[in-house]
């Protein structure tokens, strides 16, 4: 899977990795439904990282179509309330 964030480029990631992205996206979802910046802040970070962390950065010569983008770090809960919302970033 490739996944693209925002202002950072595109990482390769297996498959099973969607599971734990999604109990962070779920998470996210939850933060920003109650207005919590700092839980919202904090979250999205740990997506940020752990794509970073389990994913190979892809060149960035190279573009190839994105099964998910995921937003910068100074994205702000007033944003994400658009992003974030009933199942979040990640379907299922």
């Amino acid at each position: 899977m490739i996944i693209r964030i925002l202002g950072e480029g595109q990482f390769l990631l297996e498959d099973r990795l969607l599971e734990k992205l999604n109990a962070i996206d779920n998470q996210i979802v939850a933060h920003v439904s109650k207005g919590d910046k700092a839980g919202f802040a904090k979250d999205l970070e740990g997506l940020i990282a752990a794509v970073k962390d389990h994913g190979k950065p892809l060149d960035l010569a190279e573009i190839r179509p994105s099964d998910l983008i995921i937003p910068g770090s100074d994205m702000t809960i007033e944003e994400a309330k658009i992003v974030f919302s009933g199942e979040g970033l990640i379907k299922g």
